[in-house]
């Protein structure tokens, strides 16, 4: 017997399988791994806490709250021509949002960090912006968040510099559900 009259019928056989194989979507790709888990120090712990506090003055519509996270001399919206200068002014200017008038704004760290000195920490996360008009053609957007902060002689952290991060994009109610349930309460040690 050949090769040629053992192939053939096997190479027939095979041809539907082969066709099958050939009109068939193509494998999906493997997930992206996740994010390596943040370790943070004790202190980078303090600045995590802080920021949560922070962002829960917001969502509690707690303007002196607010204003007590803020150094005295601190700029927001940094990387804007005319950036925002001064706990007052601050303060006056995020009154809206603050207060969640058409805005609700919520955030969260996912990595705070602390290098060189002991004083300057930086946080980092995504920020959610909740559009409450019933009008609103989009109702979520998603972004990122990067503040400065610094430990005042009373021990305190307060915010130095914040602005930055990736500009909000739109986001479905699905994403928007998702960032929620990405909120930890716990600083990852």
């Amino acid at each position: 017997m050949s090769i040629r009259s053992i192939a053939l019928p096997l190479l027939l056989a095979g041809a539907p399988l082969l066709a099958a194989a050939a009109d068939a979507p193509p494998p999906a790709p493997p997930a992206p791994p996740a994010p390596p888990q943040a370790h943070m120090s004790a202190a980078e712990c303090e600045v995590w806490a802080r920021e949560l506090s922070f962002a829960q003055s917001v969502a509690d519509h707690d303007a002196a709250a607010f204003a007590g996270h803020l150094e005295s001399d601190a700029a927001f919206s940094v990387e804007s021509p005319e950036p925002l200068r001064g706990r007052d002014e601050i303060t006056r200017q995020w009154d809206g949002i603050i207060h969640g008038k058409d805005v609700l704004l919520s955030w969260y760290p996912t990595r705070t960090t602390i290098a060189g000195q002991a004083d300057i920490a930086s946080s980092a996360g995504p920020v959610l912006i909740e559009d409450t008009r019933p009008a609103a053609r989009q109702h979520y957007r998603i972004g990122t968040f990067h503040s400065v902060w610094h430990r005042g002689p009373d021990g305190m952290w307060r915010v130095m510099f914040d602005g930055g991060g990736q500009r909000p994009v739109a986001a479905t109610e699905a994403e928007a559900a998702a960032f929620k349930a990405g909120r930890s309460a716990t600083c990852p040690r």
